[in-house]
C-alpha cells in the first residue's frame, strides 16, 4: 500500500492509495460523507485483492489529505434554504475529480463502487462518463429526490451536534453515531470505530468544515433522478433494511431510476460495513463485476 497525492486537475489534489496487482481488474471505491479512504477497511479491500483486483481508494475533496476548499460551509438553516456560497461545488464536480484520478492513474475504465454520498458520486460518474464505467455498484445511497432516502429524525439530531474539539471527543461522537446508524443485525465493533476515528483525526483534524461543504454539495445537486436514467453500465444497488442514515427507500428509488438495475436488500445491515457482512458483500460485487465483464465480451 502506497498513499500518494495525485493532481486530478482544476486545482484539486486527491490522496489516493492503490492495492493489489497493478494489472488486476480496476475497482474504484468512493467513500461517503466526511469519510476518508480508510473507511474502506484494509481487510475488506484485501478480499478483493485476493480475487485479482487492483483496488483504488481515496479521500474525496475536503476530507483527509485531499484539497480542502477555503470558503466557510453554509450553516444548516441556510443550507436547507439553498443559500450556498458561490464557490460551492456539487456532486458532478466530485465525479470529475474521480475521473481525473482515473486519468492520472492511467485507468481507461473501471468498476466503480460508491457508498452513501460516494454512491451518489459513483452514479454521477456512470451517468456523465459512461465509457469510463464497466459496472456500477451503489451502496446505501439515494437519488436526491426529496421524499426518499431521508435520515431518521433521531439521526438528524445527532448530525446537528456541535463539532468535536479534540480527537477523544471525535471518537466518542463516532461511536455514538455508529451505534445509532450501524448494523443492528451484526456485532458492534467499538474498537474499530475508535481506531478509525483516531486515524481520521490525525489525517484531518477538525473535519467539520469539509464535511459541511460535502453535505452542501449533495443539497446543491438536488434530485438526480433524470440524470440516473442516463446510466448504461450494469448496476447493482445494495441497501441495508436497518439504515437510519439513508432510508432504504432511497436504494429502491435508485434501482427504479437506473434501467436494468438490480436491488439487493441486506437484512440487519445499517449504514456501515459490518465485518460479518463482508463475505456476502464481496461475493455480490465480484459476481456483478464478472457478469458485467461477460456481458461486454458478448
Amino acid at each position: 500500500m502506497t498513499e500518494r497525492l495525485v493532481d486530478v486537475g482544476r486545482g484539486i489534489t486527491l490522496a489516493a492509495e492503490e492495492l493489489g496487482d497493478p494489472n488486476g481488474i480496476p475497482l474504484v471505491l468512493i467513500a461517503g460523507l466526511g469519510q476518508q479512504l480508510h473507511s474502506w477497511p484494509d481487510d475488506f479491500c484485501a478480499l478483493f485483492v485476493d480475487r485479482g483486483y487492483r483496488v483504488i481508494r481515496f479521500d474525496n475533496r475536503d476530507v483527509g489529505r485531499s484539497t480542502h476548499a477555503r470558503f466557510r460551509p453554509a450553516k444548516p438553516l441556510a443550507m436547507l434554504r439553498g443559500r450556498l456560497d458561490p464557490e460551492q461545488y456539487d456532486l458532478g464536480d466530485m465525479a470529475d475529480d474521480t475521473v481525473g484520478l482515473m486519468d492520472a492513474l492511467g485507468i481507461e475504465s473501471a468498476h466503480v463502487v460508491g457508498i452513501s454520498m460516494g454512491g451518489m458520486v459513483a452514479q454521477s460518474v456512470a451517468a456523465r462518463y459512461p465509457e469510463r464505467v464497466r459496472s456500477l455498484t451503489s451502496m446505501m445511497s439515494t437519488t436526491g429526490a426529496r421524499w426518499v432516502g431521508r435520515p431518521a429524525l433521531s439521526t438528524f439530531r445527532l448530525m446537528l451536534a456541535k463539532p468535536a474539539i479534540d480527537q477523544s471527543e471525535f471518537a466518542e461522537r463516532a461511536v455514538r453515531m455508529f451505534r445509532h446508524i450501524g448494523s443492528a443485525g451484526y456485532p458492534f465493533d467499538e474498537e474499530h470505530i475508535r481506531t478509525s476515528a483516531a486515524i481520521a483525526w490525525d489525517r484531518d483534524p477538525k473535519p467539520a468544515a469539509g464535511t459541511g461543504r460535502q453535505l452542501a454539495a449533495i443539497i446543491k445537486s438536488g434530485d438526480r433522478t433524470k440524470e440516473l436514467r442516463k446510466v448504461t453500465a450494469p448496476t447493482l444497488v445494495i441497501h441495508g433494511d436497518r439504515d437510519r442514515m439513508v432510508n432504504p427507500n432511497g436504494g429502491a428509488s435508485t434501482a427504479r431510476a437506473i434501467r436494468g438495475a438490480r436491488l439487493k436488500t441486506m437484512p440487519g445491515m445499517g449504514h456501515d460495513l459490518p465485518r460479518g457482512a463482508w463475505p456476502a458483500l464481496v461475493d455480490m460485487i465480484d459476481s456483478h463485476v464478472q457478469a458485467a465483464a461477460q456481458r461486454s465480451v458478448a
